[in-house]
């Protein structure tokens, strides 16, 4: 059998995926309205909670009626994924998709329904499963993780590939060596217990994979509501949900999850949503220092799309990308860039502090990044109620598409570039969108040109 780690950029096409542009200036367009008019549109919470539970009982009382009667609560579960999964992605898709307005009420809903009590452990669960051999297999090569998924030190999450999903893995890439393929293990479990309840209201999931490049927290997962239901990091769709064992729960997914690549890869590989940002890295020389991990750890990239520079308008990117407004690109770009602290949408990782690892709560969440510019800081503030999350920076540029989970941070796609606040009488003013002749942007930037800015 044959295990292999897919190359970072072959899977990333599928891995990491953005709406076309005729998205994203509907986005822009939309976030711009008043978050009252938005909220005047979504269903009450009572509704959400009632629609779901309703769909997500059906589904429960599939499977209780069958593993009350099997001898394998994991392979009776994927025998009925199809019934059970498309009536689960049908409501997923009306009730959360549209407006992403999960309610932390919902996390109550696993209590509604009594299950039979669990009695093997999850790695049980796998090993004697007909549709996770491969996965078993793999797991068994490795005895301290077999170990730790019978063990009792935690209740865990494991998203659990079935035996089809290793088949999409291309033949012709390099044999992994042992320790990738225990990276790529380890980024299927997580030590902090998630039935699927909580993964509706959950944007990321920490997992069992550490690396030095993130922070002081672990690589993190990311869960998505969109046209293929409920997936994993965008691509790995969740074909079987609570599978409870003695010391945690599984769920199947039918792609195999990849360990992600650095943000600078992701950005290059997109040139359709992100070419612009590409090239300005490149010209102003960042690129290397972005993403070379010896000199930072974590961090979050601000990632404006190519549309976002277009409403720039011609003039200032066309000055910005020539030779005499390079230095002032480099700043901007610079303004763009917070090394050593990665902000997801649920977490945040300090690169030193224990004591700043931080789960964002449910309200407005307010912090201050430092970006790579001297002494220049992104105002962020997280509204975050169940899975509904909205993020702005500086009180005007929207995040589009949140947490492009990296190996080395993350990268939030924002709707508008980010452009340093004029001072004016000890008060900074932020731009907010507004019409910008290329000498006001020149007069923003001018400060920072030429300055000892923060170096990676």
């Amino acid at each position: 059998m044959k295990f292999t780690y897919i190359l970072p950029l072959a899977a990333l096409s599928t891995a990491f995926v953005l709406p076309e542009e005729h998205v994203f200036n509907q986005i822009a367009l939309e976030s711009h309205k008043s978050v009252d008019s938005a909220w005047d549109k979504l269903p009450s919470e009572h509704q959400i909670v009632d629609k779901f539970e309703e769909s997500l009982g059906k589904v429960e009382k599939t499977f209780d009626k069958i593993t009350k009667c099997s001898k394998h609560a994991l392979d009776t579960a994927i025998d009925y994924a199809a019934e059970a999964g498309n009536d689960v992605s049908k409501k997923v898709h009306q009730t959360g998709f549209a407006a992403s307005s999960w309610v932390d009420s919902a996390v109550n809903i696993e209590d509604h329904h009594h299950h039979e009590k669990p009695n093997q452990t999850v790695y049980q669960l796998i090993s004697s499963s007909k549709y996770t051999t491969k996965l078993a297999a793999a797991i068994n090569e490795y005895p301290d993780l077999v170990v730790l998924l019978n063990g009792t030190l935690a209740n865990y999450t494991v998203f659990a590939p079935i035996d089809s999903a290793f088949e999409k893995i291309p033949e012709d890439v390099p044999e992994p060596s042992e320790e990738e393929i225990k990276r790529f293990l380890l980024y299927h479990i997580s030590p902090e217990y998630y039935p699927a309840a909580k993964v509706l209201v959950t944007h990321t999931v920490p997992t069992a994979l550490t690396v030095d490049t993130v922070g002081i927290g672990p690589q993190r997962l990311s869960t998505n509501i969109g046209l293929k239901g409920l997936t994993v990091n965008f691509y790995s769709r969740i074909i079987a949900v609570d599978i409870f064992g003695t010391n945690g729960v599984i769920h199947g997914i039918d792609s195999v999850l990849v360990p992600p690549p650095n943000a600078v890869d992701i950005i290059t590989f997109l040139p359709g949503e992100f070419s612009t940002l590409e090239l300005g890295l490149t010209k102003t020389g960042l690129l290397p220092a972005l993403n070379d991990t010896s000199n930072h750890v974590g961090g979050t990239v601000f990632a404006p799309s190519n549309f976002a520079f277009q409403k720039l308008g011609p003039a200032n990117v066309g000055f910005l990308f020539s030779s005499h407004g390079l230095k002032y690109l480099k700043a901007l770009l610079e303004y763009h860039v917070v090394a050593n602290q990665t902000l997801y949408s649920d977490a945040y990782y300090a690169a030193e502090s224990v004591d700043e690892k931080i789960d964002i709560p449910k309200g407005i969440f307010h912090i201050d990044l430092p970006t790579l510019l001297e002494d220049k800081s992104l105002a962020v503030d997280v509204y975050r109620y169940g899975r509904y999350i909205r993020i702005r920076v500086n009180a005007f540029s929207t995040v589009t598409i949140e947490d492009g989970i990296a190996a080395d941070g993350v990268i939030q796609v924002i709707s508008d570039v980010l452009i340093p606040p004029k001072r004016i009488d000890r008060m900074e003013l932020h731009w907010q969108g507004e019409e910008l002749s290329v000498e006001e942007l020149k007069e923003r930037l001018e400060p920072y040109v030429d300055n000892k800015n923060v170096e990676l």
